[in-house]
């Protein structure tokens, strides 16, 4: 499973990130994590406002910090 964050790495980018991996990690997903901080690729998923969670080049989340239990839900289906 392939997770990105899409953002320039403002602190909302760096919470949605540590979100995402805690809630992997206590699913038990191997899951990898990235950080998008070009905003050419970030324009390429139709993102317009950030931070932004992208499971397997799907976006689940826009616009805001999703919680680890969101994240959680977003990652069992």
């Amino acid at each position: 499973m392939k997770i990105e964050i899409l953002g320039p790495g403002c602190q909302n980018c760096i919470t949605l990130y540590n979100n995402a991996a805690q809630a992997a990690e206590e699913l038990g997903i191997a899951a990898e994590i990235v950080k998008v901080q070009d905003f050419k690729e970030i324009m390429k998923y139709g993102v317009m406002s950030t931070p932004a969670l992208v499971i397997d080049g799907v976006v689940k989340v826009a616009g805001k910090v999703a919680n680890k239990q969101e994240i959680k839900d977003v990652l069992k289906g």
